[in-house]
Order: C-alpha cells, then sequence, then structure tokens
C-alpha cells in the first residue's frame, strides 16, 4: 500500500513508549470469569478483516460473535503491527452484545522491543484486560524448560513464556496484554486449550476470519482480478 504522508514511525514509537507505560500488570479481572474472547485480523488486498468472539468459559461455547471491514491505512512496519490491526478490531469489539471479561489476541503482548505489542495496544485502548498469544517469538530468550512450560527474558526482564503441551508441537508464546498477571494469564490460556494448540476463543475468531475472507473473495471475485 501507498505509504501516508502522515506517516512517521518515530511518533508511532513514541505511541508505544505512552502505551507500554499505561500497561497493567496485575490482575484487575472479575473474581469469576465468564466469558472469554478472541480476536484475529485477516487481510484482503487492502482490506482488513477484524473478527471478535465471545465463549463462555466453563464449556468453550460461542455465544456471541462480531466482525468489521475497514481499509488498511497503516502501512506494514514490523514491530508496528498493532496500529495496523487496532481499527478492525474495536470496530468489531463495538458490534457485540456481549462483552467479555478478559480477550485473548492473536498477537503479542510484552513480548516486543517496546513492551506494546497488538495485545497491549488493544488493552490500553478498550481499558480491557487482554493477553497476548503469538505464534512467533518477536524479542527475548527461551530460559530452561520446566516439563512444558519456560520463560521468556529480555534485558534482564521477565516479559513471557513459551508453552508447548505436547512434544510434538511447537511452542506458543504468552505474555500480558493489560490488566492480568502472567501467571493469571498462563491458567486462562491453558484452560482454552481443547483443539489443537491454539486457545479455543483465538481459533473461533481465527475461522471466522477465513470464512468471511474467503465470502468476500468470491462475491467479488471479478472486482478484485481487475485490480
Amino acid at each position: 500500500m501507498k505509504i501516508p504522508n502522515n506517516f512517521s514511525v518515530n511518533r508511532a514509537r513514541l505511541a508505544q513508549r505512552k502505551i507500554s507505560k499505561l500497561v497493567v500488570r496485575r490482575d484487575v479481572l472479575p473474581s469469576k470469569i465468564s466469558v472469554v474472547g478472541g480476536v484475529d485480523v485477516t487481510y484482503l488486498h487492502d482490506l482488513a478483516i477484524g473478527t471478535i468472539v465471545c465463549l463462555r468459559f466453563r464449556d468453550m461455547k460461542l455465544i456471541d460473535r462480531a466482525f468489521s471491514i475497514v481499509k488498511v491505512r497503516f502501512p506494514y512496519v514490523p514491530t508496528l503491527l498493532a496500529f495496523r490491526e487496532i481499527a478492525p478490531v474495536v470496530a468489531a469489539y463495538k458490534l457485540l452484545k456481549i462483552k467479555p471479561d478478559v480477550i485473548l489476541v492473536d498477537g503479542q503482548g510484552l513480548i516486543h522491543p517496546y513492551r506494546a505489542g497488538f495485545a497491549c495496544h488493544l488493552g490500553v485502548v478498550l481499558r480491557k484486560p487482554t493477553i497476548g498469544v503469538a505464534k512467533k517469538l518477536l524479542c527475548g530468550h527461551i530460559l530452561t524448560w520446566r516439563e512444558n512450560i519456560a520463560y521468556i527474558e529480555d534485558r534482564a526482564e521477565i516479559i513471557g513464556v513459551a508453552l508447548k503441551l505436547k512434544s510434538s508441537w511447537k511452542p506458543i508464546y504468552i505474555s500480558i496484554g493489560n490488566m492480568v498477571s502472567l501467571d493469571t494469564a498462563i491458567r486462562i490460556v491453558r484452560r482454552t486449550i481443547i483443539h489443537g494448540k491454539l486457545p479455543e476463543p483465538i481459533r473461533v475468531a481465527h475461522n471466522l476470519a477465513n470464512d468471511i475472507r474467503r465470502e468476500l473473495s468470491e462475491e467479488f471475485k471479478d472486482f478484485f482480478n481487475n485490480l
């Protein structure tokens, strides 16, 4: 995409530093979690499709979902992905009839060079508890594995954990987004993994995003082929 004239990496970095200072690293959650959310974003040409789902925590049943489709206005820049994905997810969140107690985000939280991954960014904007669950390690290094979990350290700070529930699986990387302690984030993620290595809310949100993308691609096939 064409980079907007008003785009500035320095301004974005400044915003990230401010966001990182607003992240709450302790539990600010209901005493009993009833609804857990999942977030994902996918793309179709210059469109971003943001999805959010709400699952009942006790049995992982889908009880609400929403999506939005917006024009991409922020270029892809490594470690600045949150600025590209925040708009479609916030728009989708506003359409929910049921609001989640905590949101699992397909992306980084504190496992980020500026401690301001997408889960942090979204949590601060929505003022909601969020957890980052990523499939790749963005920064830091993995310490000693103890059974199926290992802490991740960066610049002498513990910023998250790697979790691998089966030896044949690649790890997922869990970190604080906002208003959740790391220990609580680990417990919630473990509790929500029931099909494969990804937490169910993220898996459902991912499937929804792909379904919408496929439907759009088919419905407007001729239009996109002529771009």
